[in-house]
């Protein structure tokens, strides 16, 4: 092939890469979202006290419950909630899916043990509300960490990237809005390429087509 032909593929998929780019942009800027960050922090920010006084397990049950009545038909039943590792930028945690879509997901997280990293950069809006333990986040630029604390909201935005550090014991409540499939290539990098725990990576696959499946089933049952 000559350098003309190469050039006019190269311009062709760099245009529909562009057209693609700017149509989720539009797409994800005029839908409807059928969960919001406040919302989902008021009712993390509710079982703090239970977190505290009885346990994690139990403030996240009751975290489970309120989501269920809330937002009915929506999020994954008990059979389908599984806690999956979640290896990425470094550091390690854990995750139980609750909801998933191609816009937005709802999800349970934290470690048992000390963990550090990067935070990666998305193409979506997430936001923690922490229920138990201590999170650190040093931000691009500064020269100082911030420390947020039981009933804190942290709000990591579209493109940013901070240093994330968790205390052993750290659980809380995670919200994402923006083109989710393309998080999944930072949660799954380390899986792939470093820890080579393709049993997670199947797990993370799993539950994430389960949350799609449910959604689906959901909106043809409106229908």
């Amino acid at each position: 092939m000559g350098l003309l032909p190469r050039l006019r593929t190269l311009v062709t998929f760099s245009v529909l890469g562009v057209i693609l780019v700017f149509g989720i942009r539009y797409w994800l800027n005029q839908k409807s979202y059928l969960f919001d960050e406040k919302s989902i922090a008021a009712i993390a920010r509710k079982h703090v006290g239970t977190a505290s006084k009885k346990s994690i397990e139990v403030a996240f049950g009751h975290v489970v419950e309120d989501l269920r009545v809330k937002y009915k038909g929506h999020i994954l039943p008990d059979e389908d909630l599984q806690w999956v590792f979640v290896n990425a930028g470094g550091w390690m945690g854990s995750m139980c899916l609750l909801h998933a879509s191609l816009t937005e997901y709802v999800l349970l997280f934290g470690t048992a043990v000390d963990t550090t990293g990067h935070s990666g950069r998305y193409w979506a809006n997430i936001t923690d509300t922490v229920l138990t333990g201590t999170f650190y986040q040093w931000q691009e630029g500064s020269l100082k960490r911030v420390v947020y604390k039981p009933g804190d909201t942290v709000f990591h935005a579209v493109g940013e990237a901070t240093s994330v550090s968790w205390a052993a014991g750290t659980w809380m409540v995670e919200y994402g809005r923006g083109f989710i499939p393309s998080t999944l290539t930072f949660a799954l990098a380390d899986s792939f390429f470093s820890t080579t725990d393709l049993l997670t990576v199947f797990y993370t696959v799993k539950v994430y087509a389960k949350a799609l499946l449910l959604e689906a089933g959901f909106y043809i049952g409106t229908w």
